[in-house]
């Protein structure tokens, strides 16, 4: 098991704690640290990069990395649209 800490500065100075665990047996795993709460997040398929949300149809964060940045997204359950809460986040 893997397991890797990280942190991400966003726009207006927004810091976002990750701990990232990956392993072989399922998929990997964000553990986000956003507007009070902890929130663990699954990875997804994605055509580009290592997306990071939760597996139900209801409404839920979305974390979605590429290289050394990160975006944090809200997906509404009820009509599937995504809307972005922070972006230009950077790995520190």
């Amino acid at each position: 098991m893997q397991v890797q800490a990280m942190r991400y500065t966003c726009e207006r100075g927004v810091e976002v704690p990750v701990v990232y665990v990956n392993d072989e047996t399922g998929p990997g795993i964000a553990v986000i640290q956003v507007e009070g709460g902890m929130y663990n997040l699954q990875l997804e398929q994605s055509a580009s990069g290592a997306r990071y949300g939760y597996p139900s149809d209801g409404s839920h964060y979305v974390w979605w990395t590429k290289d050394d940045t990160a975006l944090l997204l809200w997906h509404d359950g009820t009509d599937g649209s995504e809307k972005t809460l922070l972006e230009a986040c950077e790995r520190n």
